[in-house]
């Protein structure tokens, strides 16, 4: 476990390698969930929807282009009479060819395009979100096998200590030195240490799940983590880091700025649209028409072009109502944007004074355990010449097995805390972490590739799933190696 464990994380020189088969160290585990966590490539596909949101909208302003064409057979067709009428076709084939471009839409489509736009900047942020979540889950899950593995060994140690314990007294009392009250002490206190071993390897077995569920590898020698480094000095400087650079609140106020370019878009229901418009149309009727007289002309052609304007002028009140209801979603989103600020500072604070509490703790239990180990070592001194009983020494080892599993919890939750408060100050993503190397993934270069295409039949690959499966990994156990 690494000491002093209060100095923050910015986990310095993490390399985007590719990432081994088994992951040692905490670098190779979030290297690992940064390449095949399901959540996070969840969250880049969700992302890349989003951007899709921004070519959709400005189609609205492109010109379109569209074609028909028909076959008709006329069963029943007015007849040809001497000085009459020419008689009707018996068939005709038609096609026609339209095309048309928006002029002025009332502000209807700019608005649209920039709240799709102001979008894709939340839809960044939330990627960035899940990022930190998945870090964050990534260091907890890490730090709890470590945890759970040094706790398993503590129970450990303290059983093959009681058997022995067990066995010196059975001795003494054979040679009437103790009683038989002794011997059922000690023989309590083993048989509930193994039942506390018991217990701490279920909790490691579900630690070594839990890894596999986020990294997607078995959990194999853990290293200890790095030293951390790069918390805030004081609360009030985490909070303004917090507020400038939180994913959460970042998304917020896009959103709240999208929803005020619905607003503006609403209202253009209320306006004159302009457009332009050009078409052309072809008939034959396949020498049918007028009996097939040669003097009848047996197609046409037509061409036409023009502008069209369109004024509403009573629409029942739809108008009025659309933006009524695009201004409450405005308001809604002003008030979500406050609430996650108030979560953003809150958690801020929070985490600071668990980070803080943390580090006291850590010298509280590592003076617990040095007077523990003097107690006990004390203790066994005086029962040698008779000034303590076994039951002394029991508990004298019990509150020293108990001091260093509070200290392991707390080394844990010391480094668990430092992270989740760099994840709340929105200072945990992988450009934080150094996760370097060529291969981050950038949003961007998606956004680029599809925001100016305008071909109708461009199409991406049939999604495949990025992420790795961890049906194949074995059931875990609460075995611990010993190094």
């Amino acid at each position: 476990m690494a000491k002093r464990l209060g100095r923050a994380i910015l986990l310095a020189g993490i390399g985007l390698a590719a990432a081994p088969a088994l992951a040692d160290d905490l670098r190779e585990a979030l290297v690992m969930a940064y390449n095949t966590n399901p959540n996070l490539q969840a969250a880049r596909a969700q992302q890349r929807a989003v951007d899709a949101g921004v070519p959709i909208a400005r189609s609205a302003a492109l010109p379109t282009l569209s074609g028909a064409a028909a076959h008709t057979e006329f069963v029943k067709r007015s007849a040809s009479t001497p000085g009459g009428p020419l008689g009707g076709p018996e068939r005709a084939t038609s096609a026609d060819l339209t095309a048309g471009m928006p002029l002025y839409a009332g502000g209807a489509i700019k608005n649209s395009i920039s709240a799709a736009k102001t979008r894709v900047e939340a839809g960044r942020a939330d990627l960035r979100a899940t990022e930190t979540e998945v870090f964050a889950q990534t260091v907890a899950a890490y730090m709890d096998v470590i945890l759970g593995q040094a706790v398993v060994g503590l129970n450990k140690g303290q059983v093959g200590v009681l058997e022995v314990n067990l066995q010196a007294t059975r001795d003494r009392f054979e040679i009437g030195d103790l009683t038989r009250t002794d011997v059922a002490q000690s023989q309590a206190r083993l048989s509930l240490a193994r039942g506390q071993a018991r217990s701490a390897e279920a909790q490691l077995v579900a630690a070594r799940e839990r890894y596999i569920a986020v990294v997607g590898k078995e959990p194999v020698n853990l290293q200890s983590p790095p030293p951390l480094a790069g918390l805030p000095a004081d609360v009030e400087t985490a909070v303004q880091v917090a507020l400038d650079s939180n994913p959460d609140l970042i998304a917020a106020r896009q959103r709240s700025k999208a929803a005020g370019f619905d607003t503006a878009a609403s209202g253009a229901g209320r306006l004159p649209r302009v457009s332009v418009f050009a078409g052309a149309d072809y008939t034959d009727y396949h020498g049918t028409l007028g009996g097939g007289s040669p003097l009848v002309n047996q197609s046409t052609t037509t061409g036409q072009a023009g502008v069209r304007a369109s004024i509403p002028l009573f629409q029942g009140g739809l108008p009025a109502a659309q933006r009524r209801q695009a201004q409450a979603r405005e308001g809604a989103t002003l008030e979500q944007e406050i609430a996650i600020e108030r979560q953003v500072i809150s958690g801020v604070r929070a985490a600071y004074a668990s980070w803080q509490a943390s580090r006291e703790i850590i010298e509280s239990s590592q003076s617990a355990v040095d007077a523990a180990k003097l107690s006990l070592e004390g203790v066994k001194a005086e029962n040698t010449v008779g000034n303590r009983t076994i039951l002394d020494i029991l508990n004298a080892e019990q509150e020293l097995l108990n001091a260093q599993v509070q200290l392991v919890t707390a080394q844990r939750n010391s480094y668990v805390a430092g992270f989740n408060l760099l994840a709340a100050m929105g200072k945990a993503e992988a450009r934080d972490l150094a996760l370097e190397g060529g291969a981050l993934y950038d949003p961007v270069a998606n956004y680029d590739r599809v925001s100016g295409n305008i071909w109708d039949w461009a199409s991406d690959p049939a999604p495949k799933p990025q992420s790795t499966r961890t049906v194949d990994t074995k059931a875990q156990d609460g075995t611990v190696t010993s190094k």
